[in-house]
């Protein structure tokens, strides 16, 4: 896999119990330093939970996983570095049911089973404030 010309970062963590947690927290901080304003923050996080504890589902000893942005959209990708399984059609419907989940789905390579997601992140226009 190759991303270029664009911002992106990729980070590793142990195939553990509390990988799906330590990754979301580090995804946002790296978006966050970014400047992504429009991102929301809650579906990056799921989205990442929801990425990275399939790939810990693989069986292998570490997950990756890697950031890159572009035109107002954010791709984050979960290897897990092991063949993975069936594609998960759990995990994809929980991550379409994401408002900022424009798309999603998962290859196998050499290098392991890669599950991906797209997420836009304008900025979203502000609701007036409702009346009293």
């Amino acid at each position: 896999m190759q991303i270029r010309n664009r911002q992106m970062a990729a980070l590793t963590f142990r195939a553990d119990e509390w990988a799906p947690a330590k990754a979301a927290a580090q995804a946002l901080a790296v978006v966050r330093a970014w400047s992504c304003a429009g991102v929301d923050e809650q579906d990056m996080e799921a989205a990442v939970r929801l990425l990275v504890t399939a790939a810990v589902r693989d069986g292998g000893r570490r997950v990756s996983v890697h950031l890159a942005d572009q035109a107002e959209k954010i791709l984050v990708v979960a290897l897990s570095h092991q063949p993975g399984a069936a594609p998960e059609g759990a995990v994809f419907a929980a991550l379409t049911a994401l408002a900022t989940v424009d798309s999603c789905g998962d290859d196998l390579a050499d290098d392991g089973r890669r599950l991906w997601a797209l997420l836009d992140a304008a900025p979203r226009p502000r609701r007036p404030p409702r009346a009293p």
